[in-house]
């Protein structure tokens, strides 16, 4: 796992953001051609970028699907479903349940 990155040291003389984010967390939108990009060609960019972290929320399905960087890559660590607990090393403090990203919404 990377170790954490202040902000000063992301922020260019332009005051842009000039590193990859520790977490990205991506709710997928309807449609095919929409999750095949979230699934792949924003993965495989987030991976090479040097995310830690890819959190794919799947509203349909109710599900998360986290990514976790391993041998230099982003790798399915784990699928979650309602009656989990979402965690985060990034986050030692963070937790939520899985059920609550999802209370509201129809499929």
């Amino acid at each position: 796992m990377a170790q954490f990155r202040p902000i000063a040291t992301a922020l260019g003389k332009d005051g842009k953001l000039h590193t990859s984010p520790e977490l990205v967390i991506e709710v997928l939108s309807p449609g095919a051609v929409n999750e095949r990009r979230d699934r792949e060609a924003k993965l495989k960019l987030y991976s090479r970028r040097g995310v830690d972290e890819y959190w794919i929320l799947d509203w349909l399905r109710r599900r998360v699907e986290v990514f976790r960087r391993k041998n230099a890559q982003l790798e399915l660590i784990a699928t979650l479903a309602e009656a989990d607990t979402l965690t985060t090393p990034l986050l030692p403090a963070f937790a939520c349940a899985v059920t609550g990203l999802f209370s509201g919404l129809s499929a």
